[in-house]
């Protein structure tokens, strides 16, 4: 559990000072503005920085160090907040959709919430992903741009982008485990060649009209449904934009080129 204080420094890094009542409304407000003032980042996989899986060890680095983080730290850290404020919030495993397979258990850290005898999903940890939380059995969330569809003890979360069919983003069951069921797979993550987190470096935040990325050496900007593209020219362009955009200073001897690879062609650029 958080402290007072750690509590109000919690909700100051991501700028709230609503209610902390244990509703659907202060969920729904505190999981909006996570989103859009803590990024989804995998920058110390690449500046060779272990990731350390305990709340102390989070909450020095995304709260009093201004970072951000992957699922398994973001979404186990707001755990701990909704926890500390009184919400019911429970760990569960999803598979991530690739565009050909799901991957494998433990491959992506989701939140399980139980509310006034409801239950819904909460995940600030997964990049371009919804802002607010979705009710697992409700026929329609309010946000049309998801869904999730149920077999048997199976839930997958559907995206639809503009002009697009539902595409799957990943499926899950509501198993509840601990944090060190997460641990080999965060390792894997950290470390495989195989593992998407290694190939390449991102850094990428919500905004009210889209979202801010940085990946692949390039500021990926969407603006309500328009994208537009800049390639980083070098490594103090790079740290301008990482403040400029997400509020974040990398240390002095932080090795910049292991976030810029070569420059790639627009048609080579993925996010």
């Amino acid at each position: 559990m958080l402290s007072d204080k750690e509590i109000e420094q919690y909700l100051g890094r991501i700028n709230y000072s609503g209610s902390i009542a244990v509703d659907l409304a202060t969920l729904t407000a505190l999981h909006q503005a996570h989103m859009r003032h803590i990024p989804f980042e995998n920058l110390d996989i690449h500046l060779s920085t272990p990731i350390v899986l305990t709340p102390p060890a989070l909450f020095k680095k995304v709260i009093l160090e201004k970072r951000g983080g992957f699922c398994y730290e973001l979404n186990y850290l707001f755990s701990v907040l909704l926890s500390s404020l009184g919400f019911s919030a429970q760990l569960i495993s999803a598979k991530v959709f690739n565009g050909k397979n799901y991957g494998p258990e433990f491959d992506h850290l989701l939140l399980l919430i139980t509310l006034d005898h409801q239950q819904f999903i909460a995940d600030v940890g997964f990049g371009d992903s919804f802002q607010t939380p979705l009710a697992i059995h409700s026929l329609k969330n309010e946000n049309t741009s998801y869904q999730i569809m149920q077999s048997d003890d199976f839930y997958t979360v559907m995206q639809k982008k503009s002009n697009q069919e539902y595409k799957p983003q990943y499926q899950f069951t509501l198993n509840a485990y601990g944090i060190s069921a997460f641990a080999e797979m965060c390792v894997y993550q950290q470390t495989s060649p195989a593992s998407h987190f290694t190939q390449k470096s991102v850094c990428s935040i919500a905004t009210p009209e889209g979202r801010n990325t940085i990946s692949n050496g390039c500021v990926i900007q969407t603006k309500n449904g328009r994208r537009t593209i800049h390639h980083i020219n070098n490594n103090a362009e790079y740290r301008q934009l990482l403040q400029q955009y997400f509020q974040i200073s990398l240390p002095e001897n932080a090795r910049i080129a292991a976030l810029l690879p070569e420059k790639k062609t627009l048609s080579q650029v993925n996010t």
